[in-house]
């Protein structure tokens, strides 16, 4: 069984790698062609050599020439750079200033490449160049994803089941208005029935500090994860009705007063509404008996992100604390807060050390049944245990990997250069982790073996990143149970 697993999720890898540009969610595909080894990189970066032509140690920056924005604002370009025209800057300084530059650029996620160097001198004064590659801004999708939490749990558990699929359209259209801002819609129908929009806009004012994201979401469902058995999402179905339905909207205001610092103010309003055949299964899944529950919340989060790239950062640290308070009466009453740090470091030329580590905790402690989600749902997963859930109302998890670069190359796909690069870069890391969490729940909630107990797991595995921040990651992990398998992950930070 292990062996045919591998053969399946070496074919899907391959597909899942080759395609990202148009066809993540579509399915018309040109064939690929390999080129050199050699052919440029993501990570690269220009700085001209002739500065050792300027005699004084510092040097005026006359004008910052940008080439390639064809929709990017220059302003909004400018606004990620530590330099501007008139400035007086150390030489020494400049390979530092092109390098947080570029990465500051590059984390925009407006760009397939950027490049700065110096173009003019005529001393004490230089001329600066930078040069983008946008990408394609407007992606409309047909929209594919299976629900379950991972690729793995869907393919095997599930069997691949389309009754499991949300299917629909997508249209996202980033740098919507030049202004770094994005416009989603989703109508997906399937396993959800959901319509959802959401638009985000980094900078409202002048200065260029403030900004604000708006969501609206509404849906339904014929089938609701009721309960944790065994420590495995326990679901009931409905093939006449719908037995869920769900709402959210919410408002954001973000204040980012320099490069890497960040903060955001939000006030959502939600309703979920179940039958009452769910509160037959699990009592507790809602408090006090009732069958709905609508609740404001408010919440703040402090984020720090210095990284080379976030999709896939090899150097660099990143923080958050996240505070939310849901609910103001006995229906809904919850404070949350989650801490979150991240550091990466280089250990070789190509490779690195990265260290990641979470903590949460939910107070009162006596919460329903859908407050008690933690390790298991989203990204929030102990590696080694992809087939578990780890409810609880406080944990943490930390986690090691040293990763090492296997090979860099670029290949092409005629007739898509509107929408890549010419050159797709392709990066495959081999890795080795480790990682070890903990969750604390009440003794009496339900027979599961996981909570309130050390867990610990590691493995091996491959990393694919290319273009669009599509990351796919093969792992063979286990855990101190004395299980194993080979799983499939995808990362995708384009939505």
């Amino acid at each position: 069984m292990l062996k045919m697993q591998c053969y399946i999720l070496v074919v899907l890898l391959l597909v899942l790698a080759s395609y990202k540009s148009y066809a993540q969610d579509a399915t018309h595909v040109i064939s690929s062609t390999p080129v050199s080894i050699a052919a440029p990189s993501v990570d690269s970066f220009l700085v001209a050599n002739h500065l050792d032509d300027i005699a004084d140690s510092s040097f005026v920056i006359r004008k910052i020439i940008i080439e390639g924005n064809k929709t990017t604002r220059r302003l909004i370009m400018l606004r990620e750079l530590a330099f501007h025209e008139g400035d007086t800057i150390k030489r020494s300084a400049v390979p530092d200033l092109f390098k947080d530059g570029r990465n500051l650029l590059m984390n925009t996620q407006l760009f397939h490449n950027v490049n700065i160097s110096i173009i003019g001198l005529s001393a004490p004064y230089v001329d600066i160049q930078i040069v983008v590659k946008e990408r394609w801004y407007i992606l409309p999708f047909v929209y594919f994803k299976p629900v379950d939490r991972n690729l793995s749990q869907w393919l095997f558990k599930e069997k691949a089941s389309f009754a499991r699929v949300d299917y629909g359209a997508k249209l996202l259209w980033s740098n919507f208005t030049g202004n770094n801002d994005k416009l989603n819609f989703y109508f997906v129908t399937g396993y959800t029935k959901q319509l959802m929009v959401n638009y985000r806009r980094p900078y409202i004012d002048k200065g260029l500090k403030w900004g604000m994201n708006l969501d609206f979401a509404i849906g339904k469902n014929r089938e609701i994860n009721f309960n944790t058995i065994d420590d495995k999402q326990a679901f009931y179905k409905d093939s006449a009705s719908y037995i869920k339905d769900f709402s959210r909207a919410n408002i954001e205001f973000t204040y980012r007063k320099a490069f890497y610092t960040s903060h955001t103010f939000g006030v959502s309003y939600n309703t979920l509404n179940v039958k009452d055949t769910i509160l037959k299964l699990n009592p507790i899944f809602f408090i006090h008996g009732k069958n709905s529950v609508r609740y404001p919340s408010i919440y703040y989060k402090l984020a720090y992100v210095n990284l080379d790239y976030i999709p896939y950062p090899k150097q660099g640290y990143a923080g958050e604390l996240f505070f939310i308070k849901q609910g103001f009466d006995k229906n809904m009453n919850m404070w949350q807060l989650i801490a979150k740090g991240m550091a990466s470091w280089p250990i070789g030329k190509s490779s690195f050390w990265n260290v990641k580590a979470l903590g949460t905790v939910k107070l009162p402690f006596e919460q329903p049944y859908f407050n008690t989600q933690d390790l298991g749902y989203g990204d929030l997963f102990l590696r080694g245990y992809e087939y578990n859930v780890i409810d609880g109302v406080a944990g943490g998890l930390i986690g090691v990997t040293a990763a090492q670069q296997l090979t860099n190359f670029s290949f092409h796909i005629p007739y898509t250069e509107w929408l890549t690069p010419r050159q797709i870069p392709l990066k495959i890391y081999g890795k080795v982790f480790g990682n070890m969490g903990y969750v604390y729940r009440h003794p009496d909630r339900g027979p599961n073996e996981l909570p309130n107990k050390m867990l610990f797991g590691g493995g091996v595995g491959l990393d694919l990143f290319t273009s669009y921040d599509l990351i796919i990651s093969l792992e063979f992990s286990f855990n101190q149970l004395g299980q194993n398998g080979l799983y499939l992950h995808k990362k995708d930070y384009s939505d």
